[in-house]
């Protein structure tokens, strides 16, 4: 993708722009093998193995290509857009040229097995990278609306909210 450019950032490698992009405006697909959790590597390397939670029990490996790339950052530029096994990278604002695009983990994960220490700098960092669950409820709540949050996490907040009565 030409428009995409791999580069080093403050944390490493990183993807930055080549071009403006629109809120809502599709960035790239993602591509890799699939997964499930059992079949993960085991020790898991957090900055080596690059595996995105797209389902319950169902993950994307690396592809080789620059969406494995991707930081993630407490303030992202970007978010993850799951449906019928297609995981599309779409801009939540606008990203001006140069700019690095990065995406919260948090929105895809579901599992309470990975855990990552956080070194983004955006001025609120939660500092550690973990489950949907444990975002804030502002933040849960600004994803949905954004339309970034997979239907499995929907899905399981619903079932959660009706078993306390919420």
């Amino acid at each position: 993708m030409n428009n995409l450019i791999i580069g080093q950032s403050k944390n490493g490698k990183a993807v930055f722009t080549n071009k403006d992009f629109k809120k809502g405006e599709e960035i790239i697909e993602f591509s890799g093998k699939l997964f499930t959790y059992e079949q993960l590597p085991t020790p898991y390397n957090e900055v080596d193995d690059h595996y995105v939670q797209i389902d319950k029990n169902l993950y994307m490996g690396p592809s080789g290509g620059v969406d494995d790339f991707f930081n993630h950052s407490c303030d992202p530029e970007a978010g993850l857009k799951i449906n019928n096994g297609k995981v599309i990278l779409m801009a939540i604002r606008n990203i001006k040229k140069g700019e690095e695009i990065t995406w919260d983990y948090s929105t895809t994960m579901d599992e309470d097995g990975w855990e990552m220490d956080c070194m983004c700098g955006y001025k609120n960092c939660r500092r550690i990278i973990r489950d949907f669950k444990y975002l804030p409820k502002e933040i849960q709540q600004r994803y949905i609306k954004l339309g970034i949050v997979p239907k499995y996490i929907l899905e399981k907040l619903k079932r959660d909210l009706k078993q306390y009565n919420i």
